[in-house]
C-alpha cells in the first residue's frame, strides 16, 4: 500500500511541464466560500505556499483565506503552548514537594505537548518550504490532473477514495481505499476504472516495511518486529505521473466531494526486495491523453497503458521524520 507520497510542489509544474489548467475563481467559489476553511489545513504546506502572492491574478481571495487561517491557527497555538509551559512548570512544582503518579504524567504530556506546538508554530511562521511539506497522507488534499472540456485539469481531491454508493459511514469500514489494486480493478474498482482516470505528480512514495525483511533477515529469537518507513525515488525519470482513479460523491447542501486513489500493483525486485509488495505506477507522458480519457468499452486500452509503464529503478532509504 502506497500511504503516503512527495507530490510535484511547484505549481508551474503542472502549467509548463503537464498541461494542466487550475481556475482559481472557480475553485474560491465551488470549494473555499461553501466549506470555508475547514480544507486548508488539508493541503500540504507546499501546496497551500501556491497562494501566497496576492499579486497574482485570481490568488488574491485565496491568499486572504489562507492568511486567516494561519493568523488564526497561530493564535490559538500559541495559547496552548503557554497553557502546556504552565502545566509542566505546575508539575515540576509539584514533584519537588512529592512524587505522584498525576505530577509525572503531567509532566510527560506537558512536555511533549510543547515540543509538538514548538514544531508546529515554527512550520507556520517559517516561509522556506523544506521536503516534508510536499507529503501527503490519506485524507490529505492533492491535486490531481483530469481532462474536462477538452484539456487537463488541476482539481483537489482527498486522497482515500468514495466509492460510488458509499456514504461517510460506509468509508470508515473500508479505510484503504487510497490504493486501488490492479488486479481489483474490474471487481471493486469497476464503476471507475475505464471511467474516471486521473494522474497524480509525485517525486517519491513511502511505505512501511519490517527491519528484518529490508534486512533480507529472518527474527531473531525472541526479537519483536520493528516497523520502519522507506522513501523510495525513482532513478532517471524525474517527476512520475502516477495512474489513479477518482470519483465525485454528492454531498448533502455542499459540492461533491471528490477523492481519488492511486493504483498500485506487484512490486519490481528492487521494491520486493526492500520488503514490501505492492507499487504505484508511473505512466508514460506520452500515454498521459490517452489515461485521462478513458472509453468504458475498451478497458483493454486502459491496462495496456499501465503495462506499458514507466519502468525506472527505485533507489531506497530510511525516510527522515516527516
Amino acid at each position: 500500500m502506497c500511504y503516503s507520497a512527495k507530490v510535484r510542489a511547484e505549481y508551474r509544474a503542472y502549467v509548463k511541464e503537464f498541461g494542466a489548467h487550475l481556475t482559481l475563481d472557480e475553485y474560491v467559489k465551488e470549494y473555499w466560500e461553501q466549506f470555508g476553511d475547514e480544507w486548508v489545513p488539508k493541503l500540504p504546506q507546499a501546496i497551500r505556499a501556491w497562494f501566497d502572492d496576492p499579486t497574482v491574478p485570481g490568488q488574491a481571495e485565496l491568499h486572504e483565506v489562507v492568511a486567516a487561517w494561519k493568523a488564526r491557527t497561530i493564535a490559538k497555538t500559541e495559547t496552548d503552548l503557554f497553557a502546556q509551559v504552565k502545566r509542566k512548570a505546575d508539575a515540576e512544582r509539584a514533584l519537588q514537594a512529592k512524587i505522584t503518579k498525576k505530577a509525572q504524567e503531567d509532566l510527560r504530556i506537558s512536555t511533549n505537548k510543547i515540543g509538538h506546538f514548538k514544531t508546529k508554530l515554527d512550520d507556520l511562521k517559517r516561509s522556506e518550504l523544506k521536503p516534508r511539506d510536499s507529503r501527503i497522507y490519506p485524507g490529505t488534499l492533492v491535486p490531481v490532473i483530469v481532462w474536462e472540456d477538452g484539456r487537463r485539469v488541476i482539481r483537489f481531491m482527498r486522497y482515500q477514495c468514495r466509492l460510488p454508493g458509499w456514504n461517510e459511514k460506509t468509508e470508515r469500514q473500508y479505510p484503504g481505499t487510497y490504493n486501488a489494486r490492479r488486479d481489483k480493478l474490474e471487481s471493486s474498482w469497476s464503476q471507475l476504472f475505464g471511467r474516471r482516470h486521473g494522474i497524480i505528480l509525485a517525486d517519491a512514495f513511502y511505505e512501511h516495511v519490517p527491519r528484518h525483511k529490508l534486512e533480507q533477515r529472518e527474527l531473531g529469537a525472541g526479537e519483536a518486529e520493528e516497523d520502519v518507513v522507506l522513501e523510495f525515488k525513482p532513478r532517471g525519470i524525474g517527476t512520475m505521473a502516477v495512474a489513479c482513479l477518482w470519483n465525485a460523491s454528492p454531498v448533502d447542501g455542499r459540492p461533491d466531494l471528490l477523492s481519488f486513489a492511486a493504483i498500485t500493483d506487484e512490486p519490481p525486485p528492487e521494491v520486493a526486495e526492500a520488503g514490501h509488495d505492492r507499487c504505484i505506477i508511473p505512466i508514460k507522458r506520452e500515454n498521459i491523453d490517452a489515461w485521462l480519457q478513458p472509453d468504458p468499452k475498451n478497458v483493454a486500452a486502459s491496462y495496456a497503458i499501465l503495462d506499458d509503464r514507466e519502468r525506472p529503478y527505485y533507489e531506497h532509504e530510511i525516510a527522515a521524520a516527516a
